[in-house]
């Protein structure tokens, strides 16, 4: 029997129908309804006017904001010195970056809760740094691996010549390895940023009693109160859609610079 590669296609459509597809249009129901099932912008309109609900995603948009920063600081030089490894030490040190996201996140919580617990006491004084700090700690290879792979592909001539050019290594860095790492940066920045906004279980284990968006839509979904929680899964996905057209476009525009780096 012959399959074409559109027959070898059907099940991946299928899976996406079932379990992607279907899931969405349920979400979109209850976004839209209110409890007798009827159409309505009430969700909506209560989210963008109470300031409780905005001020958790500005509170949400703030951690993200802070751990992906502190993630890209922290990543880029270590993805930076993997790349630029050579010989049997580059695997050991990959497989040090990447030992811990094979280990399960509430173990790696739990002991950085403890070394933090050593170092202040008591962590119900620093929430929203033991926050930042420890989705750091869950989403850093998140950063590193995409970092790596862009810096590790690089082309060395291209730094070659502009040093042969007259550049420095500061300016090196600056106008050449810099822009051509932008795809791997704007990579990073989608894998944490988002997750950090949502990922309210580091702020139960480390003590923060302040809500963040996916803190509101646990609530909600707890409460069975689907509309407000759909309504707010909607918003996300909105958030989602802007900033992957916004990184979309950026990466877009460092390609077209690519040709120009020099």
């Amino acid at each position: 029997m012959y399959f074409s590669r559109k027959n070898l296609s059907i099940p991946y459509i299928i899976f996406l129908l079932a379990f992607v597809a279907a899931p969405m249009l349920v979400v979109l129901y209850y976004a839209f309804t209110n409890g007798e099932g009827q159409f309505t912008m009430t969700n909506f309109i209560g989210f963008f006017t109470s300031p409780n609900t905005i001020g958790t995603l500005l509170y949400s948009i703030m951690i993200a904001l802070s751990v992906t920063v502190l993630c890209l600081l922290l990543a880029y030089p270590s993805a930076y010195l993997l790349a630029r490894l050579h010989g049997h030490k580059k695997p050991i040190l990959l497989m040090l970056f990447v030992l811990p996201m094979w280990i399960n996140f509430t173990l790696r919580i739990t002991a950085l809760k403890e070394v933090l617990t050593t170092l202040e006491g008591n962590l119900a004084f620093h929430p929203f740094l033991n926050t930042v700090i420890g989705m750091t700690y869950d989403f850093l290879p998140f950063m590193i691996l995409p970092l790596y792979t862009v810096l590790e592909k690089l082309d060395t001539s291209l730094m070659e010549a502009a040093a042969d050019l007259g550049a420095n290594p500061v300016q090196v860095f600056l106008k050449v390895t810099l822009p051509l790492s932008v795809p791997g940066i704007l990579s990073g920045i989608t894998m944490v940023f988002l997750p950090a906004m949502t990922n309210y279980v580091v702020l139960d284990m480390m003590y923060n009693s302040t809500y963040i968006m996916g803190s509101l839509i646990s609530s909600y979904f707890s409460a069975y109160d689907w509309h407000n929680g759909s309504m707010i899964s909607i918003v996300l996905l909105l958030i989602i859609f802007v900033l992957t057209i916004a990184t979309k476009q950026f990466g877009d525009e460092a390609n077209e610079n690519r040709g120009t780096v020099l």
